[in-house]
């Protein structure tokens, strides 16, 4: 059993230093530098203790970029999971057409979501307005990169397009281990779909439910690369999430690395404490079922 056991060692060992160079390590300097103002190129710098922490309860630009991702990550949660599932049920319904289906959903996916936005943008700021004037529809005239209104919605609609094929691969996954038996003795108790949906398939695949929404947590959380090819944060600040805050104050600004990494860290403790917090209602839920 002990040399078992220093076999599986050994073969980890090479991961495990891998993920302590590029992530345990930049991660235990990241809360160094927050407690200093290094500005990310002097090769000296000073420990300024809790400052940096104390100065972002008064960031007004911080907060709201944090209320704005709490906002998208709320969306997208809900959003991202109804819709894959969603895709994922009615796709394992059919009898033909599956794999090509699965293809066309997953393959924005592949897809680079600075390349994806860039796609977006052509077609907010010119597709959009031909279809307006084609069908006469009014809300497609309207300016969805430069208007503070729209600007969030087309945000969204870039992240679900690259996001749910994800997940609806997830629930595909789900659903085909399902025995089919138990769909059929509730077919034959009366129960409808919606019925059979809830009270057999939603039980089966809650494990399932809960990677799917952490998931959507953690990634929401940390969104950049939607926001900084479509809208850049734009316009003005209205769409600028934490991670471009983060970005912007670490290498645009004043390249005040110190100061950043406090905003990183902050945003760090949150993605833990609720993605924490998910996992543990979600589990006891999958106990109780």
């Amino acid at each position: 059993m002990r040399n078992s056991n220093k076999v599986l060692i050994l073969f980890c060992l090479p991961a495990f230093l891998l993920y302590s160079i590029f992530v345990l390590y930049p991660a235990l300097g990241g809360f160094w530098y927050s407690l200093t103002n290094w500005n990310g190129l002097n090769p000296t710098y000073d420990y300024v203790g809790l400052s940096n922490y104390l100065e972002l309860l008064d960031d007004k630009v911080f907060i709201t970029s944090l209320l704005f991702t709490a906002k998208y990550v709320l969306y997208m949660v809900v959003l991202q999971n109804v819709i894959a599932l969603t895709l994922a049920i009615i796709i394992e319904s059919l009898s033909k057409g599956k794999k090509v289906l699965r293809t066309i959903f997953f393959f924005p996916n592949m897809i680079s979501m600075i390349v994806g936005g860039f796609i977006w943008m052509f077609i907010f700021t010119k597709v959009f307005p031909q279809l307006a004037e084609m069908f006469g529809i009014a809300i497609l005239n309207e300016s969805w990169i430069g208007n503070p209104e729209y600007s969030f919605y087309s945000i969204l609609i870039l992240s679900l397009w690259g996001s749910v094929g994800y997940l609806m691969i997830i629930y595909i996954a789900a659903l085909q281990s399902i025995p089919g038996q138990l769909i059929e003795a509730a077919k034959i108790d009366g129960a409808n779909k919606l019925q059979t949906i809830w009270h057999v398939v939603r039980p089966l695949i809650i494990n399932s439910i809960t990677i799917g929404i952490f998931v959507s947590l953690s990634t929401s959380f940390k969104v950049f690369d939607q926001v900084y090819s479509l809208t850049g944060g734009g316009p003005g600040r209205a769409t600028q999430v934490v991670s471009m805050n983060i970005y912007m104050e670490a290498f645009a600004y004043q390249s005040r690395y110190g100061y950043a990494s406090a905003k990183a860290i902050i945003l760090f403790v949150t993605i833990l404490l609720i993605t924490g917090v998910q996992l543990f209602v979600m589990k006891r839920k999958e106990v109780e079922m």
